[in-house]
């Protein structure tokens, strides 16, 4: 569903001459204004407006950070300190940029399970789900690197311990590990290069954003019934004033809850060990990364670290390099989604197996991000395989199979079936009331 002919006609001599020539005003008017929309998309489909606005906060607030920040790593702790409680609104740009970050993770999380959960993946939006891949492993490579920054305690030996799991790939492991730190351990040049990469990669995002978003208008945008649109006037609606004003509100109510951690609970989210200064001479007690990469931590230490039947002497598992592997694959699988689930059904609405699957997989995802937070002792080891392992027979097993013996609902013939069944529906229940 493409916005198709374009209406836009030019107010102004200077708008017809312009258009002419750089028809950008018409881009913008196609784009965000005349761009068709099913007319049934609910709350969970603004994730994407908030996610485009976290960017843009991210790059302005990351910016100004940077004209006071210095890389190096004698003056890097002080230099935060000195934004925040020299530099004028300093504490403010950095409160936002750093609570900024795990909100733009939420957002996309949300956004990626809803995309799950609707089947916006599936044929014919297989590009534009692997742009979103592609966007979500290089915020990831951005936050790594942001977090190192800051160079506390815990950004210092996070560096450390992640970096130093590229020296177990066979052969060039030793090259990548000392390319990535400028040397043999984790100091200034490594600081540097980390600088260096954190500042370009979100514009490097920004370019793969507006990638995503062409391809969403080429395809046109999915919907909770995974019905495509027939009929553009019957089953749409303009995108301004419709999904702007449903954007704005769900952007209103997202930026209250982040306004509530830069000014009640700036720190939460943080570790406090981050607010001592680097020491390569002393090793924090439990090393962890940012609460949004948990999940990948706990794949990885499932299998690098020793994991033994309670009780006895008999190991399971201890590799090093398939600790790296699982957790690079974690993200990897996310590239193959439409093409592991073979089922021809879009929405989960109308797969009540998957429903029911995709709510454990969730479920699991929490419980890996949580085990991610325990220390690698006790019955945390086992308890991370066991989900990792249910982790990918979710993709390699239960999807594909799911396309073969799920037998889903009967689906509307249209978007407009199902908004008029929803309306009888909803009329029905509310005059089926008994008077008092």
């Amino acid at each position: 569903m493409s916005a198709g002919h374009s209406t836009y006609t030019p107010k102004s001599g200077v708008g017809k001459w312009l258009d002419d020539r750089l028809p950008l005003p018409r881009l913008v008017y196609d784009s965000f204004v005349a761009y068709p929309v099913p007319k049934n998309l609910n709350s969970w489909y603004t994730f994407g407006g908030i996610l485009s606005t976290m960017l843009i906060i991210q790059i302005l607030t990351g910016v100004v950070l940077a004209m006071h920040y210095v890389a190096n790593s004698g003056m890097a702790f002080q230099s935060v300190e000195h934004i925040m409680r020299d530099v004028n609104y300093g504490w403010l740009m950095r409160r936002l940029h750093a609570n900024g970050a795990s909100m733009f993770f939420i957002a996309v999380y949300i956004h990626m399970f809803r995309g799950m959960y609707y089947g916006s993946y599936k044929a014919p939006r297989e590009v534009l789900w692997i742009l979103g891949v592609i966007i979500f492993f290089l915020m990831m490579a951005t936050a790594f690197m942001g977090y190192v920054l800051p160079w506390g305690q815990m950004s210092f030996w996070g560096a450390t311990v992640i970096t130093g799991f590229f020296s177990a790939i066979p052969w060039v492991g030793e090259s990548i590990q000392q390319l990535l730190l400028g040397g043999f351990a984790v100091e200034n040049p490594t600081l540097n290069r980390f600088f260096s990469l954190h500042y370009l990669l979100p514009f490097m995002i920004a370019g793969v954003v507006i990638l995503h978003v062409w391809a969403l208008h080429v395809t046109g945008q999915t919907n909770p019934t995974g019905v495509e649109v027939k009929d553009i006037r019957k089953e749409t609606v303009p995108f301004t004033p419709y999904a702007t004003i449903k954007d704005a509100l769900a952007m209103v109510l997202f930026f209250m809850f982040f306004a509530w951690f830069v000014f009640y609970l700036p720190d939460f989210l943080g570790h406090p060990d981050n607010y001592i200064p680097a020491n390569p001479l002393k090793t924090p007690a439990h090393i962890v990364p940012e609460w949004y990469f948990l999940p990948f931590y706990a794949i990885l230490r499932a299998i690098t670290f020793n994991i033994s039947i309670p009780f006895t002497d008999i190991v399971l598992i201890d590799s090093k390099l398939g600790g790296v592997i699982a957790m690079f694959a974690s993200i990897a699988v996310l590239f193959f989604l439409p093409w592991l689930d073979t089922s021809p059904v879009k929405s989960a609405n109308y797969r009540p197996l998957y429903r029911q699957f995709f709510w454990i997989f969730v479920v699991v995802c929490i419980a890996l991000g949580y085990l991610g937070s325990r220390p690698a002792e006790g019955i945390y080891p086992l308890l991370s395989l066991i989900f990792t392992i249910y982790y990918f027979a979710h993709f390699f097993i239960i999807l594909p199979l799911l396309g073969w013996f799920e037998t889903p609902k009967e689906r509307p013939a249209s978007i407009a079936d199902a908004v008029l069944a929803s309306q009888i529906k909803h009329g029905t229940s509310a005059s089926a009331q008994p008077a008092e």
